[in-house]
């Protein structure tokens, strides 16, 4: 059963190939799909071309619907190619006749846009809100820590005295500008797409503003056929706020690896987080982090997965972009599943605070020492060769007390200020505008 079925028949090895992984994938769209019926099905019986009668019997038909896929009862029929179809088609075994005029004035171009749309900005908002619990876990444990000194690296040298305070705050506040970029995502996610048909536009005298509102849109995909092009470019914005998030996620995973070795004995975890060898009895290893640093790095080539499947196709709609369902779909899962591991594991963190007190590390304080010769009237290049001097003879005997007070310096980490630019960036989402608003469709 096929919307754009006619009298032909399809080869068996075609419609396999073509359907790929729609019949899986789609039913993560389901509640999605139904939602855009709602407000489209409103959006006809304003414009006339239902009436009341129909509309409210396709209105309760699709809220149906909807608790099936609430309880986990919706199912694609084998002999349906997609989500689309399969709803049409309940709609039409409930309702007959009526249920055949939900598809006037849109196609399934658009229709599988205003899922994509729908889907990607709730899974924004998981996201946004499994980040910003993460990050208050790393705000938390920056305040917690905030008298234990660890070296700086600078080229993988020990460079100068930092904490695990700033450590901690630096991962918190760089997951805050990576939510700024993914705002900058949600923003293009967050238009609306719907009443563009298969890209030209319709002759209906369709009321587009109507499911904007409906569907809680900020913005409305004014051109039709922009609204087409945005099919594959509003997955690879997501998919660079994806990146940025899994490049900070991966570099922190690398962090704790090397932190967590016998070379380093910064931090260690429980048994219950590392794994152990098979011929090694000693051996407690970060497997977590390294799959977790490796997941993060492949995420960080998403948006170039994506641009390899629509780089250089020509406006339009075409069946390409069914293939970028296959590669976003499971990298929000794995990207959610990595935010919420490292979170839960990081909490768990065993800090070592004596580390510091190896003489391997006494150098790092050569600057505080440069600059106490500053502050008693030595200028700093003459400071600087003097210090310089004693580590090379071997006479260098640091003064190792610290006295950083500048804001997001170790004596002055600024957490509060980090926490308000979380919550300015969460609050500038508003997820509670579409949340409210399709909890009305819903209802009404």
């Amino acid at each position: 059963m096929k919307l754009w079925g006619k009298d032909s028949s399809l080869s068996g090895e075609i419609e396999k190939f073509t359907i790929g992984m729609d019949q899986e994938l789609d039913l993560l769209l389901a509640p999605f799909d139904v939602l855009g019926s709602m407000a489209h099905a409103a959006m006809l019986r304003d414009i006339e071309l239902i009436s009341e009668d129909d509309w409210r019997q396709l209105q309760d038909a699709l809220s149906g619907i909807y608790r099936l896929i609430e309880q986990g009862k919706f199912t694609i029929d084998d002999s349906v190619e997609d989500v689309h179809s399969q709803v049409e088609f309940m709609l039409t075994e409930k309702l007959g006749a009526i249920g055949k005029k939900i598809h006037s004035g849109r196609s399934r171009n658009d229709q599988v846009l205003v899922d994509i749309k729908l889907f990607l900005r709730e899974e924004v908002r998981k996201l946004t809100v499994s980040i910003a619990s993460f990050t208050e876990v790393l705000l938390e444990l920056s305040e917690k820590y905030k008298h234990v000194i660890i070296p700086g690296y600078t080229h993988m040298q020990a460079a100068m005295p930092s904490s695990f305070g700033l450590w901690f705050g630096a991962y918190a506040e760089t997951l805050v500008d990576d939510l700024k970029l993914l705002k900058a995502a949600y923003q293009v996610v967050n238009q609306n797409p719907l009443g563009s048909a298969a890209g030209y536009g319709n002759s209906f005298p369709l009321n587009r503003r109507t499911t904007t509102e409906l569907l809680g849109f900020d913005q409305l995909h004014v051109n039709s056929v922009a609204a087409q092009l945005s099919r594959g470019k509003t997955e690879t914005a997501v998919a660079f706020g994806i990146a940025a998030i899994s490049n900070t996620i991966s570099r922190m995973a690398m962090d704790i690896c090397l932190y967590n070795s016998q070379n380093f004995g910064f931090l260690s975890f429980p048994d219950s987080i590392t794994t152990g060898s098979s011929i090694m009895p000693h051996k407690k290893n970060p497997d977590v982090f390294e799959l977790i640093r490796a997941r993060c790095n492949h995420l960080q080539t998403l948006p170039q997965q994506l641009m390899g499947v629509t780089t250089n196709l020509p406006s339009g709609y075409h069946r390409d972009m069914q293939l970028t369902k296959e590669i976003l779909f499971p990298a929000l899962d794995h990207t959610m599943d990595c935010v919420e591991l490292i979170a839960a594991t990081i909490s768990q963190v065993d800090v070592n605070s004596a580390s510091i007190d190896d003489p391997r590390y006494d150098k790092i304080y050569s600057v505080e020492n440069v600059n106490r010769e500053v502050l008693k009237g030595t200028s700093f290049r003459d400071a600087y060769q003097k210090i310089a001097g004693s580590i090379a003879d071997g006479s260098f005997n640091p003064v190792k007390e610290l006295q950083h007070t500048h804001l997001g310096s170790i004596g002055n980490l600024g957490t509060d200020e980090i926490r308000n630019k979380l919550k300015d960036t969460i609050s500038e989402f508003n997820f509670n505008k579409y949340q409210n608003t399709l909890q009305k469709l819903i209802e009404s």
